[in-house]
């Protein structure tokens, strides 16, 4: 396997600072592995920051989403983009959060086919209508949340969790980022 972080040359993480070092020993700690999304950001202190507090603001903080449903939206939107990067690190944490490694498998595949309620059905299938169609938004699909449990904060997680990855999807296509090689055989 390859230890290639991007396509890009400013994947070089030579001069840390303090505060990232130690960023970086705990997620060792807790992951066993630093991601290597966020050694490609540490080109950038401001934009790993920038990164690290979206990221664990949207799908660590206090929410009605679940830790899993979050990681769910992330691996459709992903599958719609087609992002390697996601689908590995994200179907990972799908497997992990579940105990369920077909579930992993049918979400990177097709979450359509996956044994899902209707609730969860329901916003994965308003995280892909953003993803590939946010112009056709409407009321409607806003109150097929509602009628489903979600709250309008809840819409406003998935919406969030939703734009997040096609944002980090996109960059991850133009860097030709890599998954972390731990990442495929976990929770199988």
């Amino acid at each position: 396997m390859s230890s290639k972080v991007t396509a890009l040359r400013i994947d070089s993480i030579e001069t840390l600072s303090e505060k990232t070092q130690a960023y970086f020993e705990l997620c060792e700690e807790k992951l066993g592995l630093v991601p290597n999304v966020l050694k490609a950001y540490a080109f950038d202190e401001t934009k790993l920051r920038a990164f690290t507090d979206m990221y664990n603001d949207l799908m660590l903080s206090e929410s009605g989403l679940s830790k899993l449903d979050r990681e769910m939206i992330a691996v459709a939107v992903s599958s719609v983009n087609h992002c390697f990067y996601c689908l590995t690190a994200h179907g990972c944490a799908v497997r992990e959060l579940s105990g369920d490694p077909e579930l992993g498998e049918l979400m990177v595949m097709n979450y359509r086919v996956a044994d899902l309620s209707e609730k969860q059905r329901a916003m994965l299938d308003f995280a892909v209508k953003l993803t590939e169609r946010p112009a056709e938004i409407l009321e409607s699909d806003r109150q097929g949340l509602r009628d489903a449990g979600y709250s309008d904060r809840d819409i406003w997680d998935i919406a969030s969790v939703a734009a997040f990855f096609n944002m980090t999807n996109r960059v991850a296509a133009a860097t030709d980022m890599r998954p972390n090689d731990e990442y495929h055989s976990r929770a199988r």
